[in-house]
Formats: structure tokens, sequence, C-alpha cells
């Protein structure tokens, strides 16, 4: 069983790049680059929608909505697309390479920021 649950972990990871490559492709329409960016940078973000020390729940959100995410952007994306970002992902994922803690940084920056704007948001409403 754990050797599937880690099959099924690498499945992810290299679909999260297709993905990842797949934004950075021309062929893509906008509104699928939108999407595509969404469910990417939830995927590699430290902070979910439901915070993981929540029991259960915090869970199924990365066990549900990543899935869900990934399937419905490689439905809406050109298979061309597919074949030629799997190729770059495989790539990707053979060589070794140091982890980007600029764009880690800048997730954490948005997720500040709106965790701000709502508060705010909160905030005035009561006041």
């Amino acid at each position: 069983m754990l050797e599937k649950l880690k099959d099924t972990a690498k499945k992810l990871k290299k679909q999260i790049f297709i993905l990842y490559f797949a934004y950075q492709d021309d062929r893509v329409a906008w509104y699928t680059k939108l999407f595509t960016a969404c469910v990417v940078a939830y995927a590699f973000s430290p902070i979910d929608l439901i915070p993981d020390f929540i029991p259960v729940l915090g869970y199924l959100d990365d066990i549900i909505l990543v899935p869900l995410g990934i399937l419905l952007v490689l439905r809406m994306l050109p298979q061309e697309v597919i074949d030629d970002c799997t190729v770059k992902a495989e790539r990707r994922l053979g060589t070794d390479k140091t982890k980007n803690w600029f764009v880690g940084a800048l997730i954490l920056l948005l997720w500040c920021t709106l965790i701000m704007w709502i508060g705010l948001q909160i905030y005035d409403a009561v006041r």
C-alpha cells in the first residue's frame, strides 16, 4: 500500500509539472492559463484552503481539490500541448535542481496579502 501511495504522489508531482509547463505554452488559451496557474499555485502553496491541523478535513482538500483541479486542467489542454509538456516534465524531474526560494517567497507574499485584504474587509464591515 505504501508503494502505491508513493507512485500516486510521483504521478501527481509529474502532472503538476506538466501543468506548470503548459501554463508557459503559447498554444494554451488565456482562461486555461489562468485556471492552470491557480491549480499550480494551490498545489505548490504552503497555505491550504483548509489548514492541515484540522482533523480529517485538513487533508481532504489536498486529496480532493488538487487532483480534481489537475483533472479539469488536463481536459482543457490540447493533447499536443500535454505531450510536449510531459516530455519537459520528465526531463525536469530527471534532473536534481535546487529549490526556488524566490517563487516560494512570492507565493507566501501573495497569500499574506490576500489574508490582510480579507482581514481589512472584515474589519471595515464590523466597524
